[in-house]
């Protein structure tokens, strides 16, 4: 009979992602992997594979994450269009800064693998589809609260979002700081998301 396993799995995905997201794929050693995980490299390796798969489970795990923040900030919302405002805020939510240096690890994932993995190109491309359907929908439930124009397009005015969200992501991995990038925030806010958009 094979012995259960030992070790709480969740535990250790989540400190191999923060290894892979603190130093990246290339700068990650297996003995980084044991290290973190507290685990043997047999262990390691029987349980989740080699290097790239245990990679590519990581950065599932991460996007699932993510899509299931975004569907719970959207439902518990009084009203969609606040939520939006929400979505640009995020990379800056972390008052000490260290979430806006090391960036979304799918980004960081994109820009390091996306040009030699085409499996990690590929989830990446699917992930942000995802984001864009996500986020679409919280801006066609906000037009028909009446805060944004009817004329809006829910998937157009996403994509823009979302652009405009990694956009201060990569601002502040360049060290930019919190007081700036907030009022980038503001402005970007102010013309995608305006308040009064019926003065315009």
């Amino acid at each position: 009979m094979a012995r259960p396993r030992a070790f709480d799995e969740k535990q250790v995905l989540d400190a191999v992602q923060e290894q892979f997201w603190n130093a990246g794929y290339a700068a990650t050693s297996l003995q980084d992997l044991m290290r973190v995980s507290g685990l043997g490299k047999g262990s390691l390796y029987a349980a989740f594979g080699d290097k790239r798969q245990l990679f590519l489970r990581v950065l599932h795990s991460y996007t699932d994450d993510s899509h299931s923040y975004l569907r719970k900030v959207f439902a518990e919302a009084p009203r969609a269009v606040d939520a939006l405002r929400t979505l640009l805020e995020v990379p800056i939510d972390d008052p000490t800064g260290a979430g806006t240096r090391r960036g979304c690890l799918m980004v960081n994932s994109t820009c390091e693998l996306g040009n030699a993995d085409p499996e990690v190109l590929a989830h990446v491309h699917r992930a942000y589809e995802t984001s864009t359907a996500l986020i679409g929908d919280c801006v066609a439930r906000a037009r028909r609260e009446g805060d944004l124009p009817a004329e809006t397009d829910p998937i157009a005015l996403a994509r823009a979002l979302l652009a405009a969200q990694q956009g201060i992501v990569f601002m502040g991995r360049t060290g930019l700081d919190t007081v700036t990038l907030t009022a980038t925030v503001q402005s970007l806010a102010a013309r995608l998301l305006p308040d009064h958009f019926g003065d315009q």
